[in-house]
C-alpha cells in the first residue's frame, strides 16, 4: 500500500542500469536508479486500482494471453496493460472492469486472498476434500482463464460417484476404472487413496499443464505415479502412509478421453467433461467390460433445463419445453442419448442412478452385452405427451397414431374446453425407471462407510424414490434377496446367459417400477385455500389407495401413479379456505342479510 512496496521489486540502491520489474525490455529499455524510480510513481503508482487499504498497480507484463488476430500477429501497446486481482489473482485490463470484479468479491463475502504466492511468483491454493489434499492455480473456477479447473460445488457429484464405484468394487474386482478428464486429479486420488487395491486408476487429461499438476498431487498425497506399465503396483495390502511409502498407484496419462477409451478397455468409466459429454459416449460404449458401469455427468444445464432449445436439439436430438418437471425430463434426456450411443455398440443399459441438481445431471448406467438387451433398452425411448395448460403428462404408446389419438391419451379434458391445440409432444425420452434400489442401499452403505455425511441424506431421499415410499427405515447395504448389481458375489463376471436373465428380470419387475415424474403441490394449489403440510398430504394420498415419495427433483414435488384430476381432487379435498377468504365470504353474507328479511313473503310475517 506504499510506494516502497513497489521500490522492493528492484533494488535502486545498486549501481548499474535496471530494468522496470512491470514492463517489458522493449516497452521500457534499463536506466539508472532516479530515472526507474520516477517511472514506477509516475506510470505504475499512479494508475491503480485500490481494494481494502491495497493498490493493484497497472502491469505491462505479457501475463494475459491475447488472441491473435486477423493479421496473425497479437495485439500490442495498450492493450496488454492490465491488473491483477488481489482476491483471485484474475488478470483484467480494464480498470472500471477490475472495479465491477471487486465489488462481485465483495458481494460474495470474498474479502482476502484466497492464494498464496511461491518464490517462484506462482501461486497455489491446498485444498483438502474427502482425506485428499489437491493444490489449485488461481483462476482455477475460470477454464477460460486457466489451465486447471475446479468447481468446489461440484462435490457432491464426486461423493456419488465415488460411492457408485465402491459398490461395483465390491462386486468384483481388481477393477481398472478411468478419470477421463482429470484436471486437478481430485476424483481419480479419491478412488485410489480410499479403495487401495480394489481398483486400479487411470486419469488422463489432454492438457499438459493438468498431466503435470495430477503428478504433483500424486506426490503431494503418497500416491506414486505409473508411468505407464499396467502391471506395476505398489506393495500388496500396504496401508502405511509415511512420507516416502506410496499407499497406491495411480496411472497418469496426456492423452485425449476419445483415444484412451478405444485404446483400452476399463469397467468404470467416468465422463465429466467440461458442458455436455455426448462427444464421448460412442467411444465409452465401444470398449467398456460387460456389466460395467459407466458415469455420465454433464454441467451443461441451459440446454438440459430447456432454456436453449437449439442447442438441446443439435446435442441430443430432442425436444423439450420448460415444465414443472423439468429437472427430470432432463435427467430422461440424458438417459435416451446414453442408451441410444449403447445401442449403436449392440449394448442395453440398466439404469442404476440418475440425479439432477441446479448444477449438473449426473446418470449411472450398467452396461449390458448383446443385441437382445440393446433392442429392450431402445424400446424403453418414447416420445411423451405434455398438456401445456394443465401441465398433465403421458408417454406415446407404442404404435398409436398421433394425429387422432395425441389428445385421447391424456387424462386431462383440456383440448376439449379449450380453444386450439393445448399439447405438445416431447422427446425421445427414456421412459423406464431412474433407479435401482439394491444399488442404492449398497451406496449407503459405502457413505456411511467412508463418513459421507453430506450426501447420506439425498441418497436415502433416492432409496424412497426407487420404492415410491415415504418409509424413512434403511438398512444400511443390500439384503441377500436384492442385489445390488448383476455380477457374482465371487467377484466372476457372468456369462451371457446370466446376462440375459437379467432382462427377464427387469420385465418381470416392470410393475414394480417407480411412476415416472412428478406433481408440484405449489404448482396445483388452489388459490384462495391454505394446502395442508407435504408430509400430511403424502399420507392423505397414501389413504386414498395411491403409491406416493418425495423427489429429490424438487422439494416441493410429489412423485404418484395418481392423475393430475385425482391429486387435486385429494389436495382440494384437505385444503382450507385462509383467513382473507373466510373475512370476505363472512362480509358478503352481512351485506346479502338485511335484502333477504326485506324480500320475505308476507305469509311468514303472520
Amino acid at each position: 500500500s506504499k510506494l516502497e512496496g513497489l521500490e522492493m521489486l528492484v533494488d535502486l540502491n545498486g549501481a548499474g542500469r535496471k530494468s522496470c520489474p512491470l514492463c517489458p525490455e522493449e516497452k521500457f529499455k534499463a536506466c539508472y536508479s532516479h530515472k526507474l524510480r520516477r517511472h514506477l510513481q509516475n506510470l505504475h503508482w499512479k494508475v491503480y486500482v485500490e481494494f481494502e487499504g491495497q493498490r493493484m498497480c497497472i502491469c505491462h507484463l505479457p501475463c494475459r494471453h491475447l488472441k491473435n488476430s486477423l493479421s496473425g500477429d497479437q495485439a500490442s501497446g495498450r492493450q496488454v496493460a492490465h491488473y491483477h486481482c488481489v482476491v483471485c489473482s484474475v488478470t483484467i485490463a480494464r480498470k472500471t472492469d477490475m472495479i465491477s470484479h471487486l465489488k462481485r468479491h465483495v458481494n460474495k463475502g470474498e474479502t482476502e486472498a484466497s492464494y498464496s504466492g511461491t518464490p517462484s511468483g506462482q501461486a497455489y491454493e491446498i485444498m483438502k476434500e474427502l482425506g485428499t489434499n489437491v493444490q489449485l492455480l488461481p483462476n482455477y473456477t475460470t477454464p477460460q482463464k486457466s489451465d486447471t479447473y475446479f468447481n468446489r460445488k461440484m462435490k457432491t457429484n464426486r461423493q456419488l460417484v465415488f460411492c457408485s464405484l465402491a459398490v461395483l468394487a465390491e462386486e468384483r474386482n481388481p477393477l481398472e476404472c478411468l478419470d477421463a478428464f482429470g484436471a486437478t486429479g481430485i476424483m481419480g486420488l479419491q478412488w485410489a487413496k480410499h479403495l487401495r487395491n480394489a481398483v486400479k486408476v487411470t486419469i488422463t487429461d489432454i492438457n499438459e499443464t493438468c498431466v503435470k499438476m495430477i503428478k504433483e498431487n500424486c506426490q503431494l498425497n503418497h500416491i506414486r505415479v505409473d508411468g505407464g506399465s499396467r502391471s506395476s503396483r505398489g506393495p500388496d495390502g500396504t496401508s502405511n502412509e509415511a512420507e516416502g511409502v506410496p499407499i497406491a498407484t495411480v496411472e497418469v496419462a496426456k492423452m485425449d478421453a476419445n483415444v484412451i477409451m478405444h485404446l483400452r478397455s476399463f469397467d468404470y468409466i467416468h465422463l465429466d467433461p467440461y458442458g455436455t459429454a455426448v462427444n464421448y459416449l460412442d467411444s465409452a460404449f465401444r470398449n467398456v467390460r460387460n456389466l460395467g458401469i459407466i458415469s455420465v455427468t454433464s454441467t451443461d444445464t441451459g440446454s438440459l433445463y430447456a432454456k436453449s432449445p437449439n442447442v438441446t436439439l443439435r446435442h441430443y436430438s430432442c425436444h423439450i419445453v420448460r415444465t414443472e418437471y423439468y429437472k427430470e425430463l432432463a435427467a430422461r434426456m440424458v438417459v435416451a442419448t446414453v442408451a441410444r450411443a449403447a445401442a449403436r455398440c449392440n449394448k442395453g443399459i440398466e439404469v442404476l442412478l440418475a440425479v439432477a441438481l441446479e448444477h449438473f445431471v449426473l446418470v449411472v448406467v450398467r452396461v449390458l452385452r448383446g443385441p437382445t438387451q440393446a433392442d429392450e433398452s431402445a424400446k424403453r425411448l418414447r416420445q411423451l405427451i405434455h398438456c401445456q395448460w394443465c401441465e398433465e403428462r403421458v408417454f406415446l404408446k407404442q404404435g398409436s397414431m398421433v394425429d387422432d389419438n395425441l389428445y385421447n391419451q391424456l387424462p386431462c379434458n383440456c383440448h376439449g374446453s379449450m380453444p386450439g391445440k393445448t399439447a405438445v409432444e416431447l422427446g425421445p425420452l427414456w421412459s423406464g425407471p431412474l433407479f435401482n434400489t439394491g444399488f442404492l442401499r449398497g451406496m449407503l452403505f459405502a457413505a456411511v462407510q467412508h463418513s459421507m455425511d453430506d450426501i447420506q441424506t439425498l441418497v436415502k431421499t433416492l432409496i424412497c424414490e426407487s420404492e415410491c415410499t415415504t418409509l424413512k427405515s434403511f438398512v444400511h447395504g443390500p439384503s441377500k434377496g436384492e442385489e445390488s448389481g448383476t455380477a457374482d458375489q465371487s467377484g466372476k463376471r457372468k456369462t451371457g446367459e446370466e446376462s440375459g436373465n437379467v432382462v427377464k428380470k427387469l420385465k418381470s419387475d416392470a410393475s414394480l417400477e417407480h411412476p415416472a415424474f412428478y406433481y408440484s403441490i405449489h404448482r396445483h394449489s388452489i388459490r384462495g385455500m391454505n394446502m395442508p403440510k407435504l408430509n400430511k398430504f403424502l399420507q392423505y394420498l397414501t389413504e386414498a389407495g395411491f403409491r406416493v415419495s418425495r423427489t429429490h427433483f424438487d422439494p416441493t414435488g410429489v412423485r404418484t401413479d395418481a392423475t393430475l384430476e385425482q391429486f387435486k381432487s385429494v389436495l382440494t379435498k384437505y385444503s382450507v379456505p385462509n383467513a382473507t377468504t373466510s373475512q370476505t365470504s363472512l362480509s358478503t353474507e352481512k351485506t346479502l342479510e338485511p335484502v333477504w328479511k326485506h324480500n320475505q313473503p308476507s305469509i311468514c310475517k303472520q
